[in-house]
């Protein structure tokens, strides 16, 4: 089992959510202890090399099936790549986690670092 830190459509209430991640174990919500850079044009692109803000997301337990089927959703390693970082979950809890990185910024700064202010109520 891996821990894998979404802040996209795989978030609860969002899009790929269910198709993806229903049936993994939801460890909690949470933000990147390192700061990067989120930017948006309809998904989110966190980029690694600017450090603009914590991104925020959940975390959740998957199988290595899951984490293959989320690999071929995000590209992985061509168009987005995967690397484990610290997550600081809300209880104060630091974890490894693995999170999808864009290679360049693509679309609008999200300055919150949170997909959630990007969407407003267009999540689903």
């Amino acid at each position: 089992m891996e821990y894998i830190f979404v802040y996209g459509s795989l978030r609860k209430g969002f899009w790929n959510h269910k198709h993806y991640l229903k049936n993994s174990k939801f460890i909690g919500k949470g933000k990147t202890k390192e700061k990067y850079a989120m930017y948006a044009d309809i998904i989110p692109y966190v980029v690694e090399n600017e450090k603009i803000s914590h991104i925020v997301g959940e975390v959740y337990e998957v199988d290595k099936k899951t984490l293959e089927r989320i690999d071929y959703l995000e590209g992985h390693p061509n168009y987005y790549f995967r690397k484990k970082v610290p997550i600081v979950l809300e209880t104060g809890k630091e974890i490894k986690a693995w999170m999808y990185f864009y290679p360049e910024p693509y679309g609008v700064l999200v300055k919150s670092g949170d997909y959630k202010d990007y969407m407003g109520d267009r999540r689903v």
